[in-house]
């Protein structure tokens, strides 16, 4: 693997300024760039080695804290290991602050990020790809619908609450998008049920999207994150096939 290098940047966006992350290769040449997009417990350690290994697989790599208007990662004080089961306050305090993330608040964070991508001088030039974790699945459909010149992939991966009822649910953009696509749900998550993906697998198909969805049997909820009791090493592994295989496809 690569060697890389990481370091905490600060982006102007409309609304004030947001703590990220960002790493690349260290080599000084740019790389196709990849917006990772967080799960609800933010920016923290494991977030950025996930950062790390895919730069080292070749990109350049941003993660933004989007709950920066709550202030600076961590947002929420969250044990080194995260069991929401154990730690029910932890979602408590959650809740509201990812309730802020309207797709108003979204879209104007998406221009940022992409923005600050374009003018960076480790992140190559063109359009970028996409992963998001849990609620980062919604963000990354949500940019790749209202930034389709932008957005050359969009994975997800245990995202919940894409193909809801809701007048502004991510799969309403599936007409928009150009990106090829790929998510992989979680088995038996109740926040992405059977109904919403037959709902999200519909609209892609009907707009034309190139993608593939899958559901990952046995998985739980946040199978990719390692500090988390939902962690499946199996399910987390194959998901790294997928998201370098779409890599590889698109740059």
């Amino acid at each position: 693997m690569t060697d890389v290098q990481g370091t905490a940047v600060d982006v102007p966006t409309e609304d004030g300024t947001a703590d990220a992350y960002l790493v690349a290769p260290a080599d000084g040449v740019p790389h196709p760039a990849v917006l990772l997009y967080m799960d609800a417990f933010g920016l923290r350690p494991h977030l950025r080695a996930m950062a790390d290994r895919l730069a080292g697989a070749g990109h350049t790599v941003l993660v933004p804290n989007v709950f920066y208007r709550h202030g600076r990662a961590p947002v929420v004080e969250l044990p080194e290991f995260i069991d929401p089961g154990a730690r029910p306050e932890i979602f408590e305090r959650l809740g509201p602050i990812m309730a802020s993330l309207t797709p108003e608040t979204v879209t104007r964070d998406a221009r940022a990020w992409l923005r600050y991508l374009e003018e960076c001088p480790a992140a190559a030039d063109g359009p970028v790809a996409l992963t998001g974790y849990c609620m980062g699945a919604r963000l990354a459909l949500l940019t790749a619908g209202t930034f389709p010149d932008r957005v050359a992939a969009a994975a997800g991966f245990h995202g919940g609450h894409l193909a809801t009822d809701d007048p502004d649910s991510p799969h309403l953009l599936a007409g928009r998008i150009t990106a090829e696509v790929y998510l992989a749900h979680a088995d038996h998550d109740r926040s992405m049920p059977p109904k919403q993906q037959e709902q999200l697998e519909a609209a892609l198909t009907a707009a034309g999207v190139r993608h593939r969805c899958e559901v990952y049997a046995g998985a739980r909820h946040g199978y990719t994150q390692a500090d988390t009791a939902a962690y499946d090493a199996e399910a987390a592994e194959r998901h790294w096939t997928a998201l370098l295989g779409l890599l590889r496809r698109t740059f």
